[in-house]
């Protein structure tokens, strides 16, 4: 019963995403990028920071969230790995589908989020944050490797407006500072724009064949991101006995498919954009079952 409540929850933003694939010809690529771009720059940053301003924290947060997310990261870079010997020989090709191993898409988090009795948003927000500079971090390492301008992908790190809005709103929520409503009330209006952009945005740029492309490299790789990570995670907080919250935030985290823009910077260091791409759909299409069955373990079980 738990589970269906879960896929119900959920239905509707996989319907968006539905929904996207289907207005993809009324738009034109230049439109549908301008979209994402309005997203990432705007639109997400703002859900973030309101999400992470929205609780108080103390330091103690912090060092729960960060060394946490970090080793989850830390493990699907290791794990994914094991994939080497089955994909492309040219590294650089490689580097690009081995970071969709450990990236994570925020939007989708944000939506299943939801679905978790208490909603901890702000424990996401965070985690996000924290992830962010680290997960992009151990992309360009990899992607540079040999070639490439890492130097000024590391400055675009720096300036991540995701990061930015993280550390701006883990700010407010350290100093318990408190923003007007008159400020905050159009940050609320915008972060509510995030998710439905968002959605609608995958469903438009997604390979809705790459299922039929699934081989041994992509299953270890997938696999990695959406069963081991998660499964990894909720055997150490049932080990360590952590908090109730934290714990389902962390599973959830580890769970979520890759990051929507891996072949982006795949692309930008000359690595293959395909193979990114696809390994970006199969995760985001095999989540639609696996992401509710991680939801329903961490209600039942934890």
């Amino acid at each position: 019963m738990v589970f269906v409540t879960i896929i119900i929850g959920l239905l509707p933003s996989f319907l968006m995403v539905i929904l996207g694939g289907i207005l993809r010809p009324r738009l034109s690529t230049n439109a549908w990028q301008g979209l994402d771009k309005l997203n990432f720059e705007i639109l997400f940053p703002t859900l973030i920071f309101v999400a992470a301003s929205s609780r108080p924290l103390s330091p103690s947060d912090l060092i729960g969230i960060g060394p946490a997310v970090w080793l989850i990261l830390s493990a699907g870079l290791v794990l994914g790995y094991l994939a080497r010997p089955f994909g492309p020989q040219k590294f650089r090709d490689f580097a690009g589908a081995w970071q969709t191993a450990w990236r994570f898409n925020t939007a989708m988090g944000f939506v299943a989020i939801a679905t978790i009795a208490g909603a901890p948003a702000g424990i996401l927000a965070v985690a996000v944050g924290m992830a962010i500079p680290v997960a992009n971090m151990f992309a360009v390492l990899a992607l540079s490797k040999g070639a490439g301008n890492w130097k000024a992908t590391l400055i675009k790190i720096v300036t991540n407006p995701f990061l930015i809005a993280s550390l701006a709103g883990v700010a407010v929520g350290l100093t318990g500072l408190k923003i007007h409503s008159v400020l905050m009330a159009p940050l609320e209006m915008l972060s509510q724009a995030a998710i439905p952009v968002a959605l609608i945005s995958v469903g438009a740029t997604m390979n809705w064949g790459a299922l039929a492309k699934l081989n041994r490299f992509s299953v270890i790789i997938v696999g990695t991101k959406l069963i081991v990570l998660p499964a990894l995670t909720f055997i150490a907080c049932l080990a360590l006995d952590v908090e109730l919250m934290l714990a389902s935030t962390l599973v959830l985290f580890a769970a979520l498919p890759t990051a929507t823009a891996a072949h982006v910077l795949a692309s930008g260091f000359g690595a293959d954009r395909e193979l990114a791409a696809t390994l970006v759909a199969q995760s985001t299409l095999i989540s639609a079952a696996t992401l509710p069955l991680w939801i329903t373990a961490v209600t039942v079980l934890l």
